[in-house]
């Protein structure tokens, strides 16, 4: 992932290649080349993108990482209040509390409508086939954050229990220590 610094030696770059072509620009309408007025659009592109470059250099890109959080995908988003995503059938009570943190840190954004409302709430489910052809889906668990406040620590969330314990055992690590014959 680029960083802010990257972002600047971006700048640079586009910033002297720009410069470059509002040279050959202002030399194509002394030289009334038949381009010249395809330079100039060039150019006012590179402006644009030098611009958007810059800006992207300024602004810090964070990522907040919760510990012991496993991958997730984003199966409904309303862009507003309301999403879902979807976990292993495998993961353990631990791991789905990490996963609804990262992903009420990974789904804010500041652009989503509240529609009278102030909170975000993000439901985690699995799919377990409790037998073939049939597809189950289970709802493991939500968090509930504010719309507007990114560091949120007033972040409510409730684990389903029940439906945890639907969740197929996990499989036992072998006993490591030596056995005696």
């Amino acid at each position: 992932m680029p960083t802010t610094a990257d972002f600047l030696t971006y700048t640079q770059w586009t910033g002297i290649a720009t410069l470059a072509f509002a040279g050959l620009t202002a030399l194509s309408f002394l030289l009334k080349w038949g381009i010249r007025f395809r330079l100039v659009g060039v150019t006012g592109f590179m402006a644009v993108l030098t611009g958007g470059l810059f800006a992207l250099g300024l602004v810090p890109f964070t990522r907040t990482v919760v510990p012991g959080a496993i991958k997730f995908s984003t199966v409904y988003d309303t862009g507003a209040t309301q999403a879902v995503i979807a976990v292993p059938p495998t993961i353990t009570e631990s791991e789905l509390d990490a996963t609804l943190r990262q992903a009420a840190n990974d789904l804010f954004s500041p652009g989503r409508l509240g529609r009278g409302q102030d909170q975000l709430t993000i439901r985690a489910r699995t799919v377990l086939h409790p037998e073939p052809g049939v597809t189950q889906p289970l709802y493991l668990g939500q968090i509930r954050r504010s719309l507007t406040v990114r560091e949120d620590d007033q972040m409510v969330l409730e684990l389903f229990p029940e439906n945890i314990a639907k969740l197929p055992p996990q499989p036992q690590a072998p006993d490591a220590s030596p056995q005696n014959s």
